[in-house]
């Protein structure tokens, strides 16, 4: 039996630097974050390394539009995440070797040498911001990339020619298991008018998953003399741009209205479902709605909530997402309005668990990126 396993790789333009990867994406379990494993070959010199100084795996955060960057203004700022030399390696340096690194090795041979890098888990998660129709450039939002060089000492600056970039990922998966069932009663009295007007509002789980369908339960209790016209429940993501002050905003990517039940007279109550499903498909043309990360060839979708360890750390050049599901009742003119809100999770399953066994017979799917990042598919055989 043949055992198959995918591998990535990314050559420089002048053949000097080959990158291998295991994956793109990496896992932050909110307690800690899955360690980039990373694998190439040269025949010089290698220094992971930006053009300002060495560097290896880069957070870029755009804040602004670069159409906009004008006399010298930069909307985008670029932190170094971690680093080290790769040849010649310090003694120090050794450690245990995966599978996929040892078969790497023994395919590639004496020049491939395998390094590994860690994350910190306050590192921002991969967010991009959704641009409008007439908008260029780079989009809004924070990527991640490994960048390697070849030169002939630490401080070389980089060449193009002689340097690999590869975008990857910082992604968190939904939790295992379910949180407290959201629920919340609100009421509205009226001045100069008897009574009150109650709304509860009730979410038959707190995490849902992308594409799922959300169940909200409406149980309206109309005990003023004022009458309930009208029903209003959507999906609102939550936009917060830690670098500003007032950088948080909100984006409605689901909605219902209904007047089925109305006018719920004084003294009446009613008792309704009404269902909502958030997705990219219905909010293609709205600019500003935060979407996962990017890679490329993949499917976008909604951004995923984001997870803390403790909601007051967060980083300066992040970008915080939540959801909430707001219902509105409309009473008319002089009425006024009521409305609740449930905040609820929406994240990706978590893949299976089990690890993946490297057989001496298996065989490696390379997929191959070209410098101008043009993909290109090949396949391997590690005998």
């Amino acid at each position: 039996m043949v055992y198959n396993f995918k591998v990535f790789k990314k050559c420089a333009p002048n053949g000097k630097v080959t990158l291998y990867m295991g994956k793109r994406d990496f896992v932050d379990h909110v307690a800690g974050v899955e360690p980039i494993g990373v694998y190439r070959r040269a025949g010089r010199r290698v220094h992971p390394r930006q053009p300002q100084g060495v560097r290896s795996v880069v957070c870029s955060f755009r804040y602004g539009r670069e159409e906009d960057e004008v006399m010298g203004l930069n909307f985008q700022k670029e932190l170094c995440l971690a680093s080290e030399q790769i040849y010649p390696r310090p003694e120090k340096s050794d450690k245990e070797q995966t599978k996929l690194q040892e078969r790497l090795l023994k395919k590639l041979g004496s020049n491939a040498i395998p390094f590994t890098f860690n994350i910190s888990p306050n590192a921002p998660s991969s967010v991009t911001l959704q641009q409008g129709d007439d908008d260029n450039g780079d989009p809004c939002g924070v990527s991640y990339y490994v960048k390697i060089f070849a030169g002939d000492s630490e401080t070389d600056r980089t060449h193009r020619r002689s340097t690999v970039t590869l975008g990857i990922r910082k992604i968190q998966f939904a939790p295992t298991k379910q949180g407290q069932q959201p629920c919340t009663v609100v009421r509205k009295d009226f001045m100069l008018s008897p009574g009150e007007l109650e709304l509860e509002v009730t979410l038959d789980k707190q995490l849902y998953l992308h594409g799922e369908r959300i169940g909200v339960n409406i149980c309206i209790r109309n005990n003023s003399n004022k009458m309930v016209k009208k029903i209003k429940a959507m999906v609102q993501q939550g936009v917060d741009v830690v670098l500003f002050q007032n950088g948080s905003y909100r984006n409605t990517v689901a909605s219902l209205e209904t007047s089925e039940g109305c006018p719920i007279q004084p003294g009446s109550s009613l008792q309704k479902v009404m269902y909502l499903t958030p997705l990219l498909s219905s909010n293609k043309q709205r600019r500003g709605v935060a979407l996962d990360g990017q890679i490329k060839r993949q499917e976008q979708c909604l951004a995923s909530t984001t997870l803390l360890a403790q909601p007051d750390q967060r980083d300066a050049f992040g970008i915080i997402i939540s959801y909430a599901v707001k219902v509105k009742l409309f009473l008319g003119a002089l009425g006024g309005e009521l409305s609740a809100e449930l905040p609820f999770v929406l994240m990706h399953p978590k893949p299976g668990t089990k690890a993946k066994v490297i057989h001496a017979d298996s065989q490696a799917d390379v997929e191959t990126f070209r410098q101008d990042t043009v993909d290109q598919q090949a396949s391997v055989d590690f005998d």
